[in-house]
C-alpha cells in the first residue's frame, strides 16, 4: 500500500477506535464490555495479502492485564460438548434440563406454537455464562441460521426465544432435529463474512440478510467458480453452487481454498500469532480490506479473541 493510502488507514483508524469508545461510526460486535477501560491503541498490521488485521489493545489498563482464561463458553464450544442445544420452535419440548441434586427432575418445559423463521430456542445447559456473537452459523432444522445479535446466556437459564436470520432461502424442510455447526467447519465454526454480518446486526431486517447473502455467493462464484470436487445439495434453480445456502457455498472446495489462500498466512502462523496477540493483551482486532475498513471485535479479554481467532479471520478472508 502506498503511504498516501496507509496514512489515510491510520486516519480511518484512529476515527474508528473514536467511534467503537462512543459505541458508533464503526459497527463492532464484542463480547461483555472490558471496565475501568481508558480507551484503545492499534498495534502494527498483520498482513495477508489485500487483507490487514490491526490488533487493538486496550490502554492504561493494567489491573486487567493478566491473561486468564474467560469465564464463557463459546456457541461451537458448547454444540461440540452437547451442553447447548439449539432447535426450531416446535421442537422445544423435548429439552429439559438434567436431573438436579437429589435426584429432583427437571421440570419439562412446554412445546412452542411451532417453527418460525426468525426465531430458534436455545437451552445453555454448560456451567459456564454462553457468549453469542451476531454473524455465527448454525446449519440444520428447516433451513440454516445466523445469530441475530451478540448476547450472553445465563448459566441455568429456561431455553431462550434466539433471534435469528435466515440464510438458506431455498429451503424449509427438516434436515435435522436440533442445529449445529456447518459439517466441514473447523473447530472454531464459520461465521459470516461482514458484508452478511452487518445486515443480520445492525440493520435487523431479513430481506435486506438474503440480498447481502445471495450478493456474497454471487461473488464467491465469480472469485472461486465451482469444482467438480464440491459437493453440495443442489436445489433447481439456485444459482452456481447449486444451492442457496451461504453454508454449503462457503463450504465448497474452491471457495475454502480462495478463503485458506487468502487466510494462510495469518491461519497457518496461528500459535506464534497468538502467543504475540497474548504478550501484546490484545483484546480485538480491525479488519481491513483493500485499505477500507470493514470490521472491528472487542472483546473482554485476550483469552476470548483467541478462541475467536480462526473463526474470525475465516470470515474477514471471505
Amino acid at each position: 500500500m502506498e503511504n498516501a493510502g496507509r496514512l489515510g488507514l491510520a486516519a480511518a483508524l484512529f476515527l474508528a477506535l473514536a467511534g467503537i469508545r462512543a459505541g458508533k461510526e464503526i459497527h463492532a460486535a464484542s463480547g461483555p464490555e472490558p471496565s475501568g477501560s481508558e480507551g484503545y491503541r492499534v498495534l502494527a498490521p498483520i498482513e495477508s495479502g489485500n487483507l490487514l488485521l490491526f490488533p487493538v489493545v486496550r490502554a492504561g489498563d493494567q489491573k486487567d492485564k493478566a491473561s486468564g482464561e474467560s469465564p464463557f463458553i463459546t456457541l461451537d464450544e458448547g454444540i461440540r460438548s452437547g451442553e447447548v442445544q439449539v432447535t426450531e420452535a416446535g421442537n422445544v419440548q423435548g429439552l429439559v434440563r438434567p436431573r438436579g441434586p437429589g435426584g429432583i427432575p427437571a421440570v419439562a418445559y412446554p412445546a412452542y406454537n411451532g417453527a418460525q423463521v426468525n426465531t430458534l430456542v436455545l437451552v445453555n445447559n454448560a456451567k459456564k455464562p454462553l457468549l453469542l456473537l451476531a454473524g455465527e452459523i448454525v446449519t440444520g432444522g428447516k433451513q440454516d441460521r445466523v445469530i441475530a445479535k451478540d448476547r450472553i446466556v445465563p448459566v441455568n437459564a429456561d431455553p431462550i426465544d434466539l433471534s435469528v436470520f435466515c440464510i438458506e432461502p431455498g429451503r424449509w424442510t427438516g434436515s435435522s432435529a436440533s442445529f449445529g455447526a456447518a459439517a466441514k467447519a473447523p473447530a472454531e465454526g464459520f461465521m459470516v463474512q461482514p458484508s452478511v454480518r452487518l445486515k443480520a446486526m445492525a440493520e435487523k431486517d431479513q430481506q435486506q440478510v438474503w440480498d447481502s447473502v445471495h450478493g456474497a455467493m454471487a461473488e464467491m462464484a465469480t472469485a472461486a467458480p465451482p469444482a467438480a470436487t464440491d459437493s453440495v445439495t443442489v436445489q433447481a434453480g439456485a444459482g452456481a453452487f447449486g444451492t442457496s445456502s451461504y453454508a454449503q457455498a462457503i463450504q465448497s472446495n474452491s471457495v475454502q481454498e480462495k478463503v485458506d489462500e487468502v487466510a494462510a498466512p495469518v491461519v497457518q502462523a496461528r500459535e506464534q500469532v497468538l502467543e504475540k496477540l497474548k504478550e501484546e493483551h490484545a483484546v480485538g482486532v480491525i479488519a481491513a480490506v483493500r485499505g477500507e475498513i470493514v470490521w472491528a471485535d472487542l472483546f473482554a479479554n485476550p483469552d476470548l479473541l483467541a478462541r475467536y481467532w480462526t473463526k474470525l479471520v475465516r470470515s474477514y478472508a471471505a
